[in-house]
C-alpha cells in the first residue's frame, strides 16, 4: 500500500525481530530506500544485558553487528535509540 501511495522510502519495525521481513522487502522493492527501526525494546534489551554484565554496552553504536544486523538482511539505513553518549 505504501509503494502504491508514492512512498518516498520504506520502513521495517522491529528490526532485530523481523529480519526476514527486511529481506522480503528489499527483494520485492529494491528500487526504494529501506529503513529498519530498533524499538524501544530492543534498546531496554542492550541496555539491561549493560546493566548484568552480560555485554559491554560501550559497544552499542555501528561497531555493534547484533545491533545492526538488518544491514545484513538489506536494510539501507538503521534507526536506534541506541548512540554514543556525548561528552558534556
Amino acid at each position: 500500500m505504501d509503494v502504491e501511495e508514492g512512498a518516498d522510502l520504506l520502513m521495517v519495525k522491529p528490526a532485530l525481530s523481523y529480519l526476514d521481513i527486511i529481506r522480503r522487502v528489499k527483494e520485492a522493492h529494491p528500487g526504494l530506500p529501506l529503513a529498519a527501526y530498533n524499538v524501544s525494546g530492543e534498546y531496554a534489551m542492550v541496555k539491561s544485558a549493560a546493566a548484568a554484565g552480560w555485554i559491554d554496552e560501550q559497544r552499542c553504536g555501528a561497531r555493534d553487528p547484533d545491533i545492526h544486523s538488518p544491514r545484513g538482511s538489506g536494510s539501507d539505513s538503521d534507526l536506534s535509540r541506541c548512540a554514543t553518549p556525548r561528552d558534556g
